[in-house]
């Protein structure tokens, strides 16, 4: 059975939401999230359910059967996978990569998937640090935390961003912040929980908006 491309939309925006949560995703998240209307939202869950791709209860919300989560799931390793190449091969930066990505990550073909991952050497993560389903949909996670929940005079390495808009990559690129940067925090102010850091040798204070945004693991 085929997806449409609105369709698969809809199987990644489910997907993402019930990251977040454990409770049935409701309707108005769901139109929220990938700015419809909430009646045009309604139809589309209604031929999701159709298709065996999601449980849809009115009024108790929506979740992916499992044929809908490996569907949800194949879409975000070709989108991440893309997002690779892109930046790899093609010179493109982090904060590019994401609407291209949103085109190609519709293509059908698991042979063209299944050999650039072989061709990209089976990345585990994409370019901001999310981990890359595998073929079987199973996905590796990583121990994290915000840089905003860091203790102080601990040393820390980028590992991804929670906000992954071409607006706040471009903030991290004009710190020389992505991924693998190491920072070492070294003040918390308790008024605004603003961070001072320090990278390599250069000291800054970043605001909670901008530390909330940035995973770390310990070094």
């Amino acid at each position: 059975m085929t997806t449409t491309l609105t369709e698969e939309n809809y199987l990644k925006a489910i997907y993402h939401l019930s990251q977040k949560q454990d409770s049935g995703i409701s309707t108005n998240a769901i139109a929220q999230k990938i700015e419809a209307k909430a009646s045009s939202v309604t139809d589309m869950l209604k031929k999701l359910a159709d298709k065996k791709l999601i449980s849809y209860i009115k009024y108790k919300g929506v979740s992916l059967t499992e044929k809908g989560r490996l569907a949800a799931v194949d879409i975000i390793r070709k989108h991440r996978l893309w997002e690779v190449f892109l930046v790899d091969n093609l010179n493109f930066s982090w904060d590019e990569v994401h609407d291209v990505a949103e085109q190609l990550e519709h293509i059908k073909s698991s042979k063209l998937v299944n050999e650039l991952e072989a061709f990209l050497g089976f990345p585990t993560h994409d370019p901001h640090g999310d981990p890359i389903p595998d073929k079987d949909g199973q996905i590796q996670r990583t121990n994290k935390i915000v840089l905003s929940q860091t203790t102080l005079n601990k040393r820390y390495k980028c590992v991804g961003v929670l906000d992954s808009s071409s607006e706040f990559l471009k903030y991290l690129d004009k710190h020389n912040i992505g991924i693998g940067t190491e920072i070492l925090v070294l003040d918390r102010e308790e008024f605004d929980q603003s961070l001072t850091i320090q990278i390599q040798e250069k000291t800054m204070v970043m605001s909670k908006a901008i530390t909330s945004n940035i995973y770390v693991k310990q070094l």
